[in-house]
């Protein structure tokens, strides 16, 4: 649910109308990039995002996607996607709480487990997934989801040799006390390329708390993998990594090992953002491009209606954006820090809503439908895993 409340000044939309290019995609382009202005805190933690790096190459204005097979039919609002060693994918379901392995070259599905304690309604229940970066070792499975009092994230052992359906450990809580609601519980977990677990949050619809950098929730979090402080953090003894956020379910690095997070806005304002640790990227204050002090402008934004943007991946010089409500991919071509061209649409309602989008080790693309979701118009076979390739 979306209330229109911030204002977007004439004449920010007006330089944003000019700005806007033509999309030789298959949609319309969003309305204007940014290259944000503020830098990183002399006390922000030693990431890779900080390093200097020598110059890039901009990524080609224009590029393509490509449908190249169909990895899965017949999923249950799937969320999180995390890719096995061998190639194979784990999959979360939102509404039951489920995990199912899926075989990459056979679509087989095979039901690892149910989460206990996941408390699905709204945009609520299981949600983001991640492997460990030892999973090769230690066999432990990240999840994000709801319950009844929080959103929390756990880990689980996974052990494949056992009987189906009975293959995951039981949970261990390493964070909780994430705000919940009916809307806007974020959900998006990843490893880093520093090690680090990172995590985005929402303000489950009391906007106030993105603001209040006590609360956990319109967070972008980082944390060791047993769920402490991480070193370096911005903000002494807390996960806090940036604040400001709606509802952030998108998270990615590009080669350099900058973060880029997804943003649903409001009525008005979608956004890409870079993310840099202890700023402030505007919410409930601002929505989209404010050019106000002390606030991070995003590098790109949209209409609403052509995104309400989730996962987000990085891939031949650009992000690849799914998009709900949109009900298209987005290619967002980069130039360092900032948009190289104006973004490009693929898909446009040809899939339906799309949640999730992941790189695969040989350059591919996995993109999930999300359809079954309460808010999508279900057709045969959904929810469906496709592979992409893209160039």
């Amino acid at each position: 649910m979306r209330c229109r409340n911030a204002i977007v000044p004439a004449a920010v939309t007006a330089a944003l109308l000019l700005a806007a290019g033509c999309s030789s995609g298959d949609g319309p382009s969003p309305l204007g990039t940014r290259t944000p202005t503020s830098s990183a805190p002399a006390s922000s933690a030693p990431s890779a995002s900080q390093s200097s790096v020598p110059a890039e190459s901009a990524a080609p204005a224009t590029g393509s996607a490509t449908v190249t097979g169909t990895v899965a039919t017949g999923l249950d609002t799937p969320w999180g996607v995390a890719l096995l060693p061998e190639g194979d994918l784990l999959v979360a379901s939102r509404d039951t709480g489920g995990i199912t392995r899926v075989a990459s070259k056979t679509g087989r599905k095979t039901v690892v487990g149910t989460v206990p304690g996941v408390s699905s309604g709204g945009e609520g229940g299981l949600l983001g997934l991640t492997l460990s970066p030892d999973f090769a070792t230690d066999h432990l499975v990240y999840a994000y989801f709801t319950t009844e009092s929080d959103n929390r994230v756990v880990r689980m052992l996974y052990d494949a040799d056992r009987p189906t359906g009975e293959q995951l450990g039981a949970p261990d809580t390493i964070l909780r006390g994430i705000p919940h609601g009916a809307i806007h519980n974020g959900g998006r977990i990843a490893f880093g390329p520093d090690g680090m677990l990172y995590a985005g949050t929402g303000e489950s619809g009391d906007r106030g708390i993105a603001q209040d950098r006590k609360s956990l929730g319109g967070k972008i979090l980082r944390m060791t993998a047993d769920g402490e402080p991480a070193p370096g953090n911005p903000f002494a003894g807390s996960v806090v990594y940036s604040y400001g956020h709606r509802n952030v379910q998108g998270l990615a690095w590009d080669s350099q090992g900058r973060l880029w997070a997804s943003e649903f806005g409001q009525d008005t304002w979608d956004e890409l953002n870079l993310v840099e640790p202890g700023k402030n990227y505007g919410w409930p204050v601002v929505e989209g491009i404010g050019h106000r002090s002390g606030y991070v402008d995003p590098v790109a934004v949209w209409h609403t209606d052509d995104a309400s943007p989730s996962g987000i991946a990085y891939a031949g010089g650009s992000i690849w954006m799914a998009s709900l409500k949109g009900a298209r991919l987005w290619r967002i071509p980069l130039a360092g820090r900032k948009a190289a061209a104006p973004p490009q649409a693929f898909f446009v309602n040809r899939y339906g809503r799309l949640r999730t989008v992941v790189a695969d080790e040989d350059g591919s693309l996995l993109l999930t439908t999300s359809n079954t979701d309460g808010r999508g118009n279900p057709r045969s076979g959904d929810d469906r895993i496709l592979r992409l390739s893209v160039g």
